[in-house]
């Protein structure tokens, strides 16, 4: 119901490419964000996650560097729908994998336990706001 709302005020706000643009420019901010988290305080975070520091860091790196392909995709005036609908997948791939690794790979602590499926299903809703977008440039 939450993700209908906010795509409702932002689809009021421009044109369906436009929203399209902010959804993956806002995706972008937020991955590099936290990848750049997981580079520079790998320790910290890995010891309050439960995650080991390398493991962090390497996903760190990952989430940097597919942030940096999601704001190219953002900064163009008209994102190409296969490379949108690359990002819905992974996207949607991400989640799965989180929780997966979550229950078979990690030792996550209680604050593990908490960030692992929140940052999940933040990304879940990043899949659903940009598969709404995309649809409404098609439309």
């Amino acid at each position: 119901m939450a993700v209908n709302s906010v795509a409702g005020v932002v689809r009021s706000v421009g044109a369906p490419q436009r929203w399209l643009r902010q959804v993956l420019g806002l995706d972008a901010v937020v991955t590099g964000g936290n990848g750049l988290a997981y580079v520079a305080f790998a320790g910290p975070l890995g010891e309050l996650l439960g995650v080991s520091e390398g493991v962090l860091r390497e996903i760190g790196v990952f989430l940097v560097g597919y942030a940096a392909l999601v704001a190219v995709l953002a900064g163009q005036r008209r994102p190409a729908p296969l490379g949108v609908k690359a990002v819905i997948d992974a996207n949607l791939v991400w989640p799965v994998l989180s929780v997966v690794a979550m229950e078979l790979w990690l030792e996550p602590t209680t604050a593990g336990m908490v960030w692992i499926p929140v940052q999940a299903a933040t990304v879940a809703g990043f899949a659903v706001l940009q598969w709404r977008a995309l649809r409404a440039t098609s439309a």
